[in-house]
């Protein structure tokens, strides 16, 4: 039995990529929408103000959830992903010393 290694473009496939960045971008796009007014029209010319605001923010966060995804992937080793940890991660990998762990304290004495 041989087990497959997951490969990087298994961990996030370039659609799911791009379908998180647009709703991030959407997201941000609507709350822009509603911050600056645009259902509201209060001044004339204010909702083709806050549309376009609402345009480049959308552009903005969209390229910018891409690019942090993308990187954030590329630091992730796939063969990694499906390994099994049996210790608390946060740990060290080097044992306590044994009279220590017996009493409970990990903190040395002075």
């Amino acid at each position: 039995m041989t087990e497959e290694k997951p490969t990087r473009r298994d961990l996030m496939k370039p659609v799911q990529l791009l379908g998180l960045a647009f709703g991030a971008a959407l997201f941000a796009g609507i709350v822009t929408l509603i911050s600056m007014g645009f259902f509201q029209q209060r001044q004339p010319g204010q909702a083709e103000r806050a549309l376009v605001v609402a345009l480049i923010v959308l552009g903005v966060t969209f390229i910018v959830v891409l690019v942090v995804v993308a990187l954030l992937l590329l630091v992730v080793d796939p063969a990694q992903v499906r390994k099994t940890i049996d210790r608390p991660v946060l740990f060290d990998e080097e044992k306590e010393e044994p009279d220590a762990a017996a009493s409970g304290d990990t903190h040395p004495r002075t």
